[in-house]
């Protein structure tokens, strides 16, 4: 369908997004009004309504009783995290998974890690280290540390057969969650374990989860970039 096929609402939905893409309206600047719109499209008050009505669901216009329709603010549209267990993404491409547990304990917490998990410094908390294998190859180095508080039960776990994700999702359920993610080169220690070379580019994410009234977790994921991508969804 060409631009001069496309039907009239949606003719005024691209040029509102158009304005707001390229930044002359910026959030919060007023956008058109339905009498306006119908001036300038010559469309009807159904089309024009029509036009504002599905940008504000979409996440890109604010539409308020009394003060007309404003570009929205940025936070209107966020990136949607879903926390998954790896297990299940890789049994999900019909391969196996397995799991080397390198490190599980317990230890005290440094300043920067207790304020992290909103402990004291000093206080115990739980630490793993594991490797995620998809059909013996390494995806992805596991370097987390637990609040004891949110799941008591993580020194106990078989991390060969239950992830860390699916044990704190089983009993810290997740209330609110925090990622970064940023390119990176591993450490010699993240190196050696997925068998990469120290020059190697990586993603790392850095996810911090809560359960309730405790944070649960904070983790860094590192994963070769050369065997795993990140992808998502962004909905208003």
């Amino acid at each position: 369908m060409g631009k001069d096929d496309l039907p009239a609402y949606e003719k005024v939905k691209g040029w509102i997004r158009q304005h707001i893409s390229s930044g002359e309206w910026r959030p919060g600047d007023p956008v058109p009004s339905e009498a306006a719109l119908i001036e300038r499209f010559g469309v009807s008050r159904m089309t024009a309504h029509r036009a504002l009505r599905e940008l504000a669901a979409e996440g890109l216009v604010t539409r308020v009783q009394g003060s007309g329709t404003r570009v929205a603010q940025l936070h209107r549209i966020s990136s949607q995290l879903v926390i998954r267990d790896v297990h299940e993404e890789v049994v999900e491409r019909g391969h196996v998974h397995t799991t080397r547990v390198l490190l599980v304990g317990e230890e005290k917490a440094g300043a920067d890690l207790a304020a992290s998990l909103g402990l004291r410094k000093g206080a115990r908390v739980f630490h793993s280290i594991l490797v995620h294998l998809e059909n013996g190859v390494a995806i992805q180095y596991e370097d987390r540390y637990v609040n004891p508080a949110a799941a008591p039960l993580y020194l106990q776990a078989d991390f060969t057969q239950e992830s860390p994700t699916l044990h704190l999702l089983r009993h810290a359920p997740l209330t609110e969650a925090s990622y970064a993610i940023e390119a990176c080169l591993p450490t010699e220690a993240e190196a050696k374990e997925l068998g990469i070379r120290r020059g190697d580019p990586c993603l790392a994410m850095m996810r911090r989860t809560v359960s309730g009234a405790n944070v649960a977790s904070v983790a860094r994921l590192v994963y070769p970039g050369s065997r795993y991508s990140f992808a998502g969804q962004f909905q208003a």
